[in-house]
């Protein structure tokens, strides 16, 4: 694949635009520390290996085909983001996730690959990105050639998500030290995935 290079700064551009995934990962190690947000980002990178699979196997062209089951999917999405919005907006603040008790690594891991798998506009970016760089009449398969495609963006994702974990964790150190300056971000943080839950649940 001559246009891996390309791929890759395109894929490193797009991980890195604010977005709900990464949003979700500064969240996580504001709210936990360090630990949390390296843990959520080695989650929502996993979560690509859905995307990946449903490209590279064409089950995602069906997906995107079908009105009726991508208009679910998003619709799904964005009650998911609207979920997190209400969470962050009824919450006590980021700041005071110190003086209770914190969710288990593994619930948030688990969560933040349902988070990506169910991200609508993951599944259509990959439908539509990575047959871009795909060469038909190579010697490798269609199939294998997006399933190196889909690891590529993975590991390129897991490494700048981890990025934001780990200043995530400073400056929650910083927000426990000022608690309305958390209680404020949170609410920022909640009306933001509101918002975003629903232009991807109501947009055409």
């Amino acid at each position: 694949m001559t246009n891996l290079p390309l791929f890759l700064a395109a894929s490193v551009a797009i991980t890195a635009a604010p977005g709900p995934d990464n949003l979700q990962v500064l969240a996580r190690g504001i709210s936990q520390g360090r630990a949390a947000g390296l843990v959520a980002a080695l989650g929502f990178a996993a979560g690509l290996t859905f995307h990946t699979t449903l490209a590279a196997f064409g089950v995602a062209a069906i997906l995107r085909s079908s009105p009726l089951a991508f208009e679910i999917v998003k619709v799904a999405g964005g009650l998911y983001l609207i979920w997190i919005g209400f969470k962050a907006l009824t919450s006590r603040g980021l700041a005071s996730a110190h003086d209770r008790p914190p969710q288990p690594l593994s619930a948030v891991f688990r969560q933040s690959i349902v988070g990506n798998m169910m991200n609508p506009k993951v599944t259509l970016f990959f439908v539509v990105f990575l047959p871009q760089f795909v060469d038909p009449s190579g010697t490798q398969r269609v199939a294998l050639q997006m399933i190196e495609l889909g690891a590529v963006f993975m590991l390129q994702t897991l490494a700048i998500f981890s990025l934001f974990g780990l200043f995530a964790g400073t400056l929650g150190i910083w927000l426990k030290r000022r608690p309305r300056a958390g209680i404020w971000l949170d609410r920022l943080a909640g009306v933001t995935f509101i918002a975003l839950g629903l232009r991807v649940a109501l947009r055409d």
